[in-house]
């Protein structure tokens, strides 16, 4: 009787241990199958040319596809909530922007960076303001002298209602001490659609980064009256900084990093993020970013997890003094 009981005790010891190393062993398989990375903007945009880059690199990296979806709509709401709810097993990740340290301070989501399991950032740009290229202005401060002399004649977009480049736009109007509703913003679902219309006449100004304007500069569709940023753009130095032009001593910056929902396990979490960063290293990424006047910027999953609470914090301050909290 007592052997049995040993015999047993054994045999369920021995099944539990077995059990566990196939699970491990299932688990050190990851990825098994396509993941699905969601691109919280529209298709054309800078965060939907990144991404995309990024995924193809990073499909050498993991063996299996890397398969982008664009989930835009409610100011970033839709795509980041898609990131945040689905399953954490590492088959559903995507890029989180700047907006998630805004969303939840606008009142649009409750949402925060608390939400994701951060694998890891890869670029940050500053905001510039751009015009259509037959447009009668050629610098900021002509730009801000008629918004002042004739209120709320022209708009200003560049993405969704209290985004990234909408907070550029109106710190840049409050530091010039015009109220918002001098250049009212016209919400749109990203800079690529902002910048659609304004070439098509829709709007007068779009704040954005200077590298998702690009095409359209190069094209002689868009020209860039200022940058919000402490020194010139490496990649475009005749664009003059606000601060040169104006007296706003204000910078504003996008940024992107790749995440999954909360709750990724350790190990899936490691093997994105190597794969990830080994992406961001490749002489293709650099090329690739270089080209189009990205800045790459690195942090690895925790410093980027620390990186999103600071940018929340600072955000929420910024937005409540130019009056888009809510």
């Amino acid at each position: 009787m007592f052997r049995n009981i040993l015999t047993l005790g054994f045999g369920a010891a021995a099944f539990a241990a077995g059990t566990g190393l196939f699970a491990d062993a299932a688990r050190a398989e990851y990825p098994e199958r396509p993941i699905t990375w969601i691109v919280p903007w529209g298709a054309g945009g800078g965060t939907d040319a990144t991404s995309r880059m990024l995924a193809g690199l990073m499909k050498q990296e993991l063996g299996v596809p890397l398969n982008v979806v664009n989930r835009d709509g409610g100011s970033g709401v839709v795509g980041h909530s898609a990131i945040a709810t689905a399953s954490p097993d590492g088959y559903t990740i995507g890029t989180v922007t700047v907006e998630i340290a805004m969303m939840h301070h606008a009142g649009l989501t409750d949402l925060d960076h608390t939400a994701y399991t951060p694998i890891g950032l890869f670029n940050a740009d500053p905001a510039a303001f751009h015009v259509s290229a037959d447009s009668e202005f050629d610098s900021i401060s002509g730009f801000l002298e008629a918004a002042e002399a004739n209120p709320g004649e022209m708009t200003s977009s560049g993405t969704g209602q209290g985004g990234i480049w909408h907070l550029a736009m109106a710190g840049l109007l409050a530091e010039s001490g015009l109220g918002a509703d001098a250049v009212p913003w016209v919400p749109s679902d990203g800079s690529a659609a902002g910048l659609q219309d304004l070439v098509s006449g829709g709007v007068d100004i779009v704040s954005c980064s200077y590298p998702e304007a690009a095409s359209l500069i190069s094209a002689g569709r868009v020209k860039t009256l200022a940058v919000m940023s402490e020194e010139p753009l490496p990649g475009a130095p005749e664009v003059p900084t606000v601060a040169s032009e104006t007296d706003v001593d204000l910078t504003v910056s996008t940024w992107r990093g790749v995440a999954g929902p909360a709750g990724l396990p350790d190990d899936v979490v490691a093997k994105l993020s190597a794969a990830l960063e080994a992406a961001y290293n490749s002489e293709e990424f650099t090329a690739f970013m270089e080209e189009r006047g990205f800045t790459k910027v690195w942090l690895d999953g925790p410093a980027y997890g620390e990186f999103m609470a600071e940018a929340d914090a600072a955000n929420g301050s910024v937005m409540e003094a130019a009056g888009l909290t809510n």
